[in-house]
Parts: C-alpha cells; structure tokens; sequence
C-alpha cells in the first residue's frame, strides 16, 4: 500500500485513533519450531531497522505490548534507537495487555513442524488447509484469536480516543487487527503478510464522528523499516 506519512501530518484535534501496529523482532530459537505463545527472547540486533522505525512512528503516543517478552523487547529497542517511549518517558501510557498474544497452538507449541507432520498426519493437515476454523489440541483457532484481539481493540479505542498508539504485538494478532478493520472473513485476513519489524496503519473513527460510513481506514500495512 502507500507509504507512510510523517507521523507529525496525521495529528488533528478530531478523536481519529490511530494505531501503529508493529511486529516484534524474530525470535531468537526459531528453528523450524511453532513456538506460538512459548515465551522465546527476539533478535533485536539491526540498529538501521530501529533509528527507520523511530522516522515512521508518532513521538507522542500510547505504548501497547501483548504479555510475551519479544513485544516488550522490541519496543525497548525503538525506544533505545531514539524514540520517546516507556522507559525514557515513565509519565507516558504503557499497557501489557493478554488478549494481544499470539495465537495459542496449545499440544503443538515448542514442536517442529517436521516432528508434527509425522506425528499427527491426518489434524495437521487439516489445521494448515482450513487453519481459521482448526484448533491445534489444546490451543485455539485463528477465529478464537480474531474473538479475542477485537474487543481489546475496541476497550483500547475508547481509552485512548484521538491518540496515537504504538502497538507491538505479533503477526496473528495484526492479522486479526486488520479483520476488524475491513470486516474480512477470517480467511481473507490469514492472506495478508506481516513481517518481522514491519508497521500497519489502522485509523479508527469514532461511529459519532461525523457520521461516517465506516469506523476504519487502512493507511497502509506490512511497511518495512527501509
């Protein structure tokens, strides 16, 4: 989509909301694995990436992590590459919400995706052919993802009303984020790519706010810091 603009020529005085969703860094142990919510560490190690981000991110703004450590390690390092933030700014809004981790892939997490071929045949193939629907045992559908991460959005929405938010959370969970925003079907929003370290731009209206006939515009999504 568009490249961003300069965070500084989307401030107004009107309650658009705009989220700044960013994906944490690669994990570190990330070998062929599903690691879902295991709570790994992230290769923040790319100091081009983070000064590029700290260009594309708003300097005031509400600071969102899910609970996993990776979130809370990317941010750090935005934060160290010179962006005002949670641990420069102690006064500024930090909130660690649960319902933006990553899908949970219950038995399977911590398994390579080899061994679970192997192993469970005729569930892991369904779960990669319908995998909106399919629960891993133990864990949960893309859907039971999606039925979590939109009512945070909407929570945060309220809270936070005509302000910038810096959301650093994981590849599922902006998927979802983008489901809500374009009304997608499950399915659809599985097709969109999220990388590592990248930025999507989500603007919520209030349903007040000027009688609008759609609460969201996407600005842009999967921007890399380049």
């Amino acid at each position: 989509m568009s490249n961003a603009a300069s965070p500084d020529s989307v401030r107004s005085t009107n309650r658009t909301t705009r989220w700044w969703w960013v994906r944490h860094a690669p994990v570190v142990v990330n070998d062929g694995r599903c690691y879902g919510q295991t709570d790994h560490p992230c290769n923040t190690e790319d100091p081009a990436a983070y000064r590029r981000l700290t260009q594309i991110l708003p300097r005031e703004a509400a600071w969102v992590t899910s609970t996993l450590r990776r979130t809370h390690e990317t941010a750090a390092a935005i934060v160290a590459a010179g962006l005002p933030g949670p641990s420069a700014f102690p006064g500024l809004d930090v909130t660690v919400e649960a319902d933006l981790a990553e899908q949970h892939f219950g038995d399977w997490q911590g398994r390579t995706y080899v061994s679970l071929a192997e192993e469970q045949a005729d569930a892991y193939h369904r779960f990669w052919l319908a995998p909106a629907v399919e629960r891993p045992p133990g864990g949960e559908s893309f859907v039971d993802l999606m039925a979590r991460v939109a009512p945070t959005i909407r929570r945060l929405n309220e809270r936070f009303v005509g302000r910038d938010i810096i959301a650093v959370a994981h590849g599922g969970t902006i998927r979802a984020a983008i489901a809500l925003a374009l009304d997608l079907a499950p399915e659809a929003a599985l097709a969109f790519a999220v990388d590592n370290v990248s930025v999507t731009r989500l603007d919520h209206f209030p349903s007040d706010a000027g009688g609008r006939g759609n609460e969201w515009r996407v600005n842009f999504t999967n921007q890399p810091p380049r």
